[in-house]
């Protein structure tokens, strides 16, 4: 039987991953937390034009410039409002190129859970209000349902070039 130090960190329970649970517009979402560097507070967010709407703009992380996503907006909703707990989850996400931290504004932070692996359900094929392929799986927690996202679709930075691309294409028409 491997030593507690022998696994990874992000394994929890066998058959089980840790997941931050967060509050958007309502709705429970989670991530995977081997992905998640830090959560700060909310502020001093330098915005940058012609970025698509769900780019709130960048921040100063200890001397590194990380672009901030807005999730609702990312996700087609309206823009989050800003209160007294919302906060920039700091993820990393893969690349061509290796890795980028990223922020993402939620409207709260929950809890880190471990998930058993056998307890999330395949994304559904609609009826979400987000798109499909930024969905890993749904867990059923406390009679509904928390939406497991894949980070690395959701903050694309290929698809949000060209998203910035395409914006900056139609402002020079």
């Amino acid at each position: 039987m491997p030593k507690s130090e022998d696994r990874p960190a992000e394994r929890d329970v066998a058959g089980s991953d840790q997941f931050l649970t967060l509050s958007l517009g309502g709705e429970m979402y989670a991530i995977h937390l081997l992905g998640v560097k830090e959560i700060i507070e909310y502020g001093n967010v330098t915005r940058v034009p012609t970025m698509p709407e769900f780019i709130r703009g960048v921040i100063n992380l200890r001397g590194r410039v990380v672009p901030v996503v807005d999730l609702a907006s990312r996700f087609g909703q309206s823009t989050s409002p800003v209160s007294r707990f919302t906060c920039i989850v700091i993820v990393e996400v893969a690349t061509a190129a290796g890795t980028q931290d990223m922020g993402i504004v939620v409207d709260s932070v929950r809890a880190v859970l471990a998930i058993p692996d056998a307890d999330i359900e395949p994304p559904p094929a609609f009826g979400a209000r987000i798109r499909v392929d930024f969905i890993r799986g749904m867990w059923r927690a406390d009679g509904r349902f928390a939406i497991i996202l894949d980070v690395d679709r959701v903050l694309s930075v290929d698809e949000i070039c060209e998203i910035t691309h395409l914006g900056q294409q139609e402002l020079a028409a």
